[in-house]
Order: C-alpha cells, then sequence, then structure tokens
C-alpha cells in the first residue's frame, strides 16, 4: 500500500468515526446562538487558526440566506496587530483572551479549534469564556485535552495524527456550513 493509500484510507474511517450526534449538538447551539443574534467567536493555533478564519467566513457567508438575519462570527484569529501586541507586551497564553475581554456578552458562542486541546491560550480563552457565561464549542483531536473536559459541546475528531484531525475539523467546518444554511432556508424570512 502506497503512503498516499494509507493517509486517505485512515482519512475516511476517521470521517466515519466522527459523532453525527456531537455535530447535530453543534448545529443546533449554532442555530440557538443565530436565532438570539449572539456573536460567535471562533480561534485556534496554527493550521486550527486557519480553520477559524475558515470557519467565520463560511458562517458569514456561505450560511447567508436572502431575507434572514445572517451569523455574527468573527475569528480571533485574524487581527494580527491585537494578537501580536497582546503575544509582546503579555504573553501568547492571553492572545484570545484580551480581545473577548472586550467583546464577548454572556449568551455568546466560543468556537475553540486545537488538535492536543491543550493549548494554553486556547484553555485560557475558554475558561474566561465560561466564567463569562458563553457557550462553549470545541473541536479537539483524540482523545480532547482539556478543551474536551472544559467545553459545553464538543467533537473529537479521532485519529492520532494531527493532519487528519485538522482534516476532520475543516470537514466540520463545511458540514456545518451546509446545515446551517440548509436549516435558515426553512427559517422564516425577516
Amino acid at each position: 500500500m502506497s503512503l498516499v493509500d494509507l493517509y486517505l484510507n485512515e482519512l475516511e474511517e476517521v470521517v466515519r468515526g466522527l459523532s453525527r450526534a456531537d455535530i447535530e449538538a453543534v448545529v443546533e447551539a449554532l442555530l440557538a446562538a443565530w436565532r438570539a443574534r449572539r456573536h460567535v467567536f471562533i480561534l485556534g493555533n496554527g493550521g486550527s487558526a486557519a480553520t477559524a478564519s475558515h470557519m467565520m467566513n463560511d458562517l458569514n457567508k456561505y450560511a447567508s440566506v436572502p431575507g434572514r438575519p445572517r451569523f455574527r462570527a468573527l475569528a480571533l484569529t485574524d487581527n494580527m496587530p491585537l494578537l501580536t501586541a497582546v503575544g509582546n507586551d503579555q504573553s501568547y497564553a492571553d492572545i484570545f483572551v484580551e480581545p473577548l475581554q472586550n467583546l464577548l456578552q454572556p449568551g455568546d458562542t466560543v468556537i475553540a479549534i486545537s488538535a492536543s486541546g491543550n493549548s494554553p491560550n486556547v484553555v485560557r480563552a475558554v475558561e474566561f469564556a465560561r466564567a463569562q457565561g458563553a457557550t462553549v464549542i470545541g473541536f479537539c483531536g483524540q482523545p480532547g485535552g482539556r478543551l474536551a473536559h472544559l467545553a459545553d459541546l464538543r467533537v473529537i475528531v479521532p485519529s492520532d495524527r494531527i493532519g487528519q484531525q485538522e482534516d476532520g475539523h475543516l470537514i466540520l467546518n463545511h458540514v456545518l456550513a451546509f446545515v446551517l444554511r440548509a436549516r435558515l432556508e426553512q427559517e422564516p424570512a425577516a
């Protein structure tokens, strides 16, 4: 078997192993945030930061339906001046807590993406968000780390390979955008 076949065959198994019930619960939580006109903040490091930006794009654009309110999603990964100022002047562990202190309101939603589930800046942001009354959704790799224990809802990508964990998170993004758009089309027009 080639390495290409090995990776892709494993990835097929990973996708089959995603908990559909956990994904449906995330859909319902995001619909609740949309109905209440709450903000959705998305964060992560490295490849997970790219997924956070991608998810913000897909929630705000792909999941928008004419005649319905739009999602209010913001990727905390996209403000490089603030990220680098906080990282330089305070601590890299505070890069997501700082903007949440400015923007987060009780009832908002935070989507934290972390393959390990143990990134200090992600964990610190999740702890802050929970203390402020936000709903926390965690996208983790196997076994989930601290994020899986702290999140109100979680989807754990069942793989030990970081690449496949990140693949799974991006697949989750596309599944959510697809389902949310279809669900918003069923909502009464504004």
